[in-house]
């Protein structure tokens, strides 16, 4: 009986003191994690959401959305000079956007050229809007806003717009386009395919040269592209007729778009969009994409890398299966190695994830960058890279108000 009571004791022993230095791990894990991330002052104010990140070698700009009143909202943006984000300044304000979590406005610098979008309604049909382009170019100090970006005139979805400054100071720009759905209604299994077009357009705002890249798509996944020394790539989330829905990826070369091809089989069959599409980063012609998956129920992050724009991918690396929920974004900081964000569920709620990968399959640990609601009011949260810090910003949610985060990671902490 003393020998049973001492095994039970030492046994107790044994758990407590396991639980206790679990709990001093945790603990210290997090002390670590906070040092690491370091909070800025973002310069977008109260009732502010949807930010759009770019960085470009020095040049940081941030978009957001205010809300000015209950029918009206207004596009504002600043930038970035010696770490401080500058006074905000609006481009433009309506009361007939379309203003979505997943499908929001963005901003554009090419050589001192400015370009942004936001979506406009056509009719009062849920989801009937048009893509709407804004321009500063260099040296001008007003804005030319609501020009247009398609000119099919039918009154259907069109968004998810990716914008990436270009050759000769223009910018190249790809998007989701509902103009074959029109009369079908949206998510209607029976209707025309969502396809995806790209064009280029000048400083002035001159649209030239549109194509139609692929005739049936994802119908709400982001689009993404990069500008490789070969020309541009773009990548999305695909459909076929057995509603596979991988990533695809299509190439201009020698003046003509390859035919979308697959870049990993992953098999995930959904008869609804997941609204999670890749990101894509590009230095040189290292290419490295990441992407949310779930097939076989199987939730996942994972990255491939490409050493030649993206004609041949190696095989995908997993960043994530401890319960990712997407919202990815991507940074080529050389040719070999690439910083990942995402977003996965705790039990009371999510969190902002980073981690550095090498394309040979070493990761870093993850970092902590923020806790934030996993509801869709949470957005897309942003990642960018200026000099040796990687920024990033987020919408963060309390009660019925929301307004933009900012924070860093010195990039020598991965």
């Amino acid at each position: 009986m003393r020998s049973n009571k001492l095994i039970t004791f030492l046994a107790l022993t044994i758990l407590i003191s396991a639980c206790n230095n679990s709990k001093k791990k945790a603990e210290k894990d997090s002390s670590d994690n906070q040092k690491l991330v370091h909070s800025i002052p973002s310069p977008a104010g109260t009732e502010s959401s949807l930010p759009s990140l770019f960085t470009d070698n020095n040049i940081a700009l941030l978009s957001w959305v205010d809300r000015v009143n209950d029918s009206t909202v207004s596009l504002n943006y600043s930038s970035l000079l010696d770490g401080v984000w500058q006074q905000p300044k609006e481009i433009i304000q309506g009361n007939d956007w379309f203003v979505n979590w997943a499908d929001f406005p963005s901003i554009t610098a090419s050589n001192g050229n400015l370009l942004s979008h936001i979506l406009k309604k056509s009719s009062k049909g849920t989801y009937s809007y048009d893509i709407k382009i804004n321009v500063l170019p260099a040296g001008d100090s007003l804005w030319s806003n609501d020009l247009p970006l398609h000119t099919d005139g039918t009154e259907s979805e069109h968004g998810f717009v990716t914008a990436l400054p270009y050759q000769d100071n223009s910018f190249f720009i790809t998007w989701l386009d509902g103009r074959n759905t029109v009369g079908q209604g949206h998510g209607n299994e029976h209707a025309g395919a969502m396809s995806i077009r790209a064009a280029e357009v000048s400083p002035n705002g001159t649209v030239s040269n549109e194509v139609m890249l692929d005739d049936s798509t994802c119908d709400c996944c982001q689009t993404i592209a990069a500008i490789t020394n070969n020309g541009p790539v773009v990548l999305y989330r695909d459909r076929s007729e057995d509603e596979i829905r991988d990533i695809s990826i299509t190439r201009l070369v020698n003046g003509e778009w390859t035919a979308p091809k697959t870049i990993y089989d992953d098999g995930w069959q959904i008869k609804g969009c997941p609204v999670n599409g890749p990101k894509a980063a590009v230095m040189g012609n290292s290419l490295g994409v990441t992407w949310f998956t779930a097939a076989n129920n199987e939730p996942k992050v994972k990255i491939v890398f490409s050493a030649d724009g993206g004609e041949h991918f190696d095989a995908p690396i997993i960043i994530s299966d401890k319960a990712p929920i997407g919202r990815v974004d991507i940074l080529m900081i050389n040719n070999e190695n690439a910083i990942v964000s995402w977003m996965e569920n705790t039990e009371s709620d999510a969190r902002l994830m980073a981690m550095k990968v090498n394309k040979s399959g070493k990761k870093s640990d993850p970092i902590v960058v923020n806790s934030l609601g996993a509801s869709r009011n949470s957005g897309f949260p942003q990642m960018g890279l200026i000099e040796d810090k990687v920024h990033f910003a987020w919408t963060d949610v309390k009660d019925e108000t929301s307004t933009i985060k900012m924070a860093y990671i010195l990039l020598d902490s991965f």
